[in-house]
């Protein structure tokens, strides 16, 4: 049986009052946790991975480009690339450097084995359907791959630097690098893969150059990483952030990224109450967004609209038709909407909303729940992966398009705005694909079909001596960009 978290507080409670990781010498191996479900690999295309999963692959098994410390591409498997006919056909050169594991060549044939199955219509990669636009990817030389898209799509590259696009053996789930992996008793060890003219790789790496990873819970990874038994603590969100306080980690440690994406309800059933968009928009307007965030951070800041930004939508963000009333007309405009639906439904109204468990979920429950009571309804909370009338979305972009966000917030959205998300993936040219995304966020404001609440919430706990980690709206820290002299 695993430990529960009230079982760890001990624990906890004895790391709280012992050095921290920045105590750790300059000279050591750097030790990584990552919050999730283990230390092992896992094929991206059977579903989606949790933080732990994706930082390994990452580390193990780049892709044809990469991210850097910023959010940034830089290269990966390709040395190079260019981008021809109106951006319709991608060209990489592969290095002629990169190899698997045992030293065999990595070959442009077997990129694109693994890349066609992430795309295929059976896949389960979280990125699948964001991938419809490539028509076909084909191997040119040994060393040449084109993929070729029925529509431009520049942010292409931002798509195939995510991890669930890391390129790696079907048989073996290993992967090219930056790391080599080796499973031990504390995890996996990474070792950095030899550059051209490095040392032998049977050679030892420096210290520093070399990472042991664990995937583990939040609780434990910040109890590691006080008592100075580790360096770093990735795929922090909402969920844990109320363990950093109770651990006490120091305020130089906490990192906090300005992550770009879609935290808010989605609208899971449209029976009952909730096929009636004026109830929809009750719930929305009940809930009083900066309460909610300041119970997590001070500076979390609420959002109301879809979309964060215009981004490459045609339009700015669409407003909700309440988004001038205060939070007291917002309600009595709610309660008389919920008022007037129950003389024809007469009984309680029950909303079945479905959270992840953790202490911060805790935290936003109790504003839902207060927002729900207050217009006169009853909330029940249900597991993240239950049947619901609401469900949360938690999600960062992998790339900077609004299509990504109006694709991802529609989880039971109107045939109309259904039509408008699909004939922005399909449009002509990106003129086109601009307007169809602005008809989409302004159809799914209009529905209700999802109600925003916040950006995502996402921190990292860092060593002072990790100098190159840097806050990106991926909220994704490549672990070979972690110390200003590794790769």
């Amino acid at each position: 049986m695993r430990p529960s978290f009230l079982a760890l507080l001990p624990l906890l409670a004895l790391a709280a009052c012992g050095g921290g990781a920045g105590q750790r010498r300059d000279n050591t191996v750097v030790v990584v946790s990552a919050i999730g479900s283990g230390s092992t690999f896992a094929d991206p295309d059977t579903g989606p991975l949790d933080p732990a999963h994706r930082v390994l692959m990452g580390a193990a098994a780049q892709g044809l480009v990469r991210f850097d410390a910023t959010g940034q591409i830089e290269p990966g498997l390709a040395e190079r690339w260019i981008v021809i006919d109106d951006g319709r056909s991608y060209i990489f050169r592969l290095r002629d450097d990169a190899t698997w594991p045992d030293g065999e060549a990595v070959t442009a044939g077997e990129v694109v084995r693994v890349l066609r199955r992430a795309i295929q219509p059976r896949s389960r990669n979280p990125l699948a359907p964001f991938l419809a636009v490539i028509d076909e990817i084909v191997e040119m030389t040994p060393q040449v791959i084109e993929v070729r898209l029925k529509r431009p799509r520049p942010d292409l590259l931002k798509l195939f630097a995510q991890p669930e696009m890391a390129v790696f053996r079907l048989d073996k789930l290993d992967g090219s690098g930056p790391f080599r992996a080796t499973q031990n008793r504390a995890g996996v060890l990474l070792r950095p893969v030899p550059e051209p003219g490095d040392p032998d790789e049977a050679a030892a790496p420096r210290p520093q150059e070399t990472l042991q990873f664990r995937g583990e819970r939040a609780s434990m990874a910040l109890a590691r990483f006080r008592e100075g038994q580790s360096d770093l603590v990735l795929g922090g969100s909402f969920v844990d952030w109320p363990l950093v306080g109770v651990v006490g980690i120091a305020g130089p440690n906490v990192k906090l990224d300005n992550a770009l994406g879609l935290f808010g309800l989605a609208v899971a059933s449209r029976e009952g109450f909730f096929a009636d968009q004026a109830n929809r928009a009750a719930i929305a307007m009940a809930i009083d967004r900066p309460t909610l965030t300041r119970q997590i951070h001070p500076d979390w800041a609420p959002v109301e609209t879809l979309l964060p930004s215009q981004l490459d939508s045609a339009s700015a963000p669409a407003q909700p038709a309440w988004a001038s009333l205060d939070l007291d007309a917002r309600r009595q405009n709610a309660r008389n909407t919920v008022a007037n639906w129950r003389r024809s439904h007469p009984g309680p109204v029950t909303i079945r909303v479905a959270l992840p468990s953790g202490p911060g979920a805790n935290l936003v429950w109790s504003r839902i729940a207060e927002a729900l009571y207050a217009i006169r309804l009853t909330p029940v909370r249900v597991a993240q992966d239950a049947p619901a009338d609401l469900r949360l979305i938690d999600a960062v972009a992998p790339y900077d398009s609004a299509r990504w966000f109006v694709a991802t917030a529609c989880e039971t959205c109107s045939p109309q705005a259904q039509a408008l998300i699909e004939a922005g993936r399909d449009a002509p040219d990106l003129d086109a694909r601009a307007a169809r995304i602005a008809d989409a966020d302004a159809a799914l404001t209009a529905d209700i079909a999802y109600i925003p609440i916040a950006q995502p919430f996402r921190w990292s706990i860092v060593a002072l001596r990790l100098q190159a980690w840097q806050g990106n709206a991926r909220a994704w820290h490549p672990l070979n960009h972690l110390r200003n002299e590794t790769r």
